[in-house]
């Protein structure tokens, strides 16, 4: 009895340095301290909820749901261990589960204006989702937006020279002469047509306008004909960088041309570096453009000389999404073999609208350009491989063994990632120390530990797997002794996890990894999440 009230002591001590751990942002540490708690004392659902809540900063939602609902068997009276399973369910896209999560909340807590808020939005959620579905075309029936889209056409639009009242005019003398072509004679019948055939043609003119030139008083970078240049790249940036916008006009230059170059690759790019010569491989961006333009100012920027590969998570999260994959792609389009992109598992719809990135690209731009983009996401190539030794793809490995380099390259990756199956495991896995495979840790995908790597390395003639995906304190991380690397590039992601950023150098023919860390830089005032979810943002 006396060692039973020790450990229920013991595990409130350890529950005391988790709760300080989660205000110093140090949440690992703070989930290793609850599950000590957890094993003095495994009756208190308090624990597993702060477990839960720690797992949830971690973008770890399948082990906040686990958490959550151990919570919930504990206590079914304690709403927060709802409230914590919802919002993880909210984290992995799942409206209808998370609505049903937090109805009961506001069931347990009526007076709180917090859950009445949360469940409100949830149903809004949930409405839009259903209305989506209701409208949205067979993809056997949708053809692809890019298709519809000329960007040659794109300038000056309607805004043209002509004043509208000159065209209303036109139309109006147009009418009135057909009416003398009913009552008159020939020779006025010849001259009317003549009248209303310059009439129309002015009209015509005006209200195509097919003057496509960008207006005059754009000031910012332009793409001369169809070939994208350094100089052009470099003042895009510049003009971002000052929080300009770029013209939709090139906006839609770039993102069709990358389609073009991407959809004619494999799924899985074998990479080619000769002797003597580096190639940098960097993670996850997510829509942190000042640390992109901190990489180019450290390891130089993209070209023939010097290759780049970014593995995946260009968006979402961060405010400045839509500056970082238009710079990406401008350097595709500009050398294609100077820079390699990878899908991650944010470049999806599902993704995308809760994270921020369709939000953005919809305030910046506009709604066509949230399909094109979705569009082009499903031609990224899903992994790479660097001379014949490097595995480089954004999530992990499978949850079979045998898999082979020839299977990858033949996946059909045109389509939004499947919630199973060999594309869904390369864009969501994860390493873990333990052998064999487990659960994973986000609700989607696996883990997997070093036995598994090293089977697949051995299977496919390989030395390395490097993958991104998660946020590591150093901005890197080696694991499975010493053949897999974790490499992350959002330095102080979201800016509240104080990591730093890094990316690998290799150089030809050995092929050792040289990791180069760095810190975040200064960016403006936009927070992470701006244009988020509304939901999400309640959250964060």
């Amino acid at each position: 009895m006396e060692t039973e009230e020790q450990n229920v002591a013991k595990a409130e001590e350890l529950k005391v340095l988790a709760n300080e751990a989660f205000k110093d942002r140090k949440f690992s540490h703070a989930i290793d301290l609850y599950t000590q708690a957890i094993e003095l004392n495994g009756r208190n659902a308090v624990y597993f909820a702060n477990r839960a809540f720690a797992h949830l900063r971690l973008e770890e939602y399948g082990s906040a749901i686990q958490d959550a609902t151990q919570a919930i068997e504990v206590d079914p009276k304690y709403s927060k261990g709802y409230y914590r399973r919802g919002a993880a369910h909210l984290g992995l896209g799942k409206f209808k589960e998370a609505l049903k999560d937090f109805q009961q909340v506001k069931k347990m807590c009526p007076n709180d204006p917090d859950a009445t808020k949360k469940l409100k939005e949830c149903e809004k959620a949930v409405m839009k989702l259903k209305f989506e579905e209701a409208i949205s075309v067979p993809g056997s029936e949708k053809h692809p937006i890019a298709d519809s889209i000329d960007f040659r056409s794109i300038g000056k639009g309607r805004n043209s020279s002509v004043p509208t009242e000159i065209a209303i005019a036109a139309v109006t003398v147009a009418v009135m002469a057909v009416a003398v072509m009913l009552f008159r004679t020939s020779k006025t019948t010849i001259v009317a047509t003549i009248v209303v055939g310059l009439l129309l043609v002015l009209g015509a003119w005006w209200w195509s306008g097919c003057n496509t030139d960008v207006e005059p008083q754009y000031s910012g970078a332009r793409i001369e004909g169809d070939v994208i240049t350094l100089d052009f790249v470099k003042k895009m940036m510049d003009d971002f960088k000052n929080q300009k916008c770029l013209h939709k006009r090139y906006a839609f230059q770039i993102v069709l041309q990358t389609k073009d170059m991407l959809q004619a690759l494999p799924s899985l790019v074998d990479i080619t570096v000769p002797h003597g010569k580096r190639f940098t491989v960097c993670g996850d961006v997510h829509g942190q453009f000042y640390d992109l333009l901190n990489i180019f100012e450290l390891n130089g920027l993209p070209s023939e000389e010097n290759p780049y590969l970014f593995n995946g998570d260009f968006v979402d999260r961060g405010s400045f999404s839509l500056e970082v994959i238009l710079t990406l792609f401008a350097f595709k389009c500009m050398s294609p073999s100077a820079i390699y992109l990878a899908r991650g598992n944010h470049e999806s719809k599902s993704m995308n609208k809760i994270y921020g990135f369709e939000g953005e690209v919809r305030s910046k731009l506009n709604e066509t350009f949230v399909e094109l983009f979705a569009e082009v996401f499903c031609c990224l190539p899903l992994a790479h491989v660097i001379n014949e030794k490097v595995f480089v793809v954004h999530g992990g490995l499978f949850s079979v063994d045998g898999v082979k380099l020839s299977e990858i390259r033949s996946i059909n990756r045109f389509c939004e990632p499947p919630e199973e199956g060999l594309m869904c495991e390369l864009l969501w896995s994860d390493p873990q120390p333990l052998p064999g495979r487990g659960p994973s840790k986000r609700g989607v995908g696996l883990s997997f530990g070093a036995d598994v790597t090293k089977r697949f390395l051995k299977e496919n003639n390989l030395d390395l797997v490097v993958r991104s995906h998660e946020v590591k304190d150093e901005g890197y991380e080696i694991e499975h002794d010493g053949k897999l690397i974790t490499v992350f590039s959002a330095p102080n992601y979201c800016d509240q996890m104080g990591n730093k950023g890094a990316f690998i150098r290799f150089e030809a023919p050995d092929l050792k990894p040289n990791i180069i860390t760095f810190a975040a830089v200064p960016h403006p005032d936009v927070k992470p999440m701006a244009y988020a979810n509304n939901f999400l943002r309640m959250f964060s």
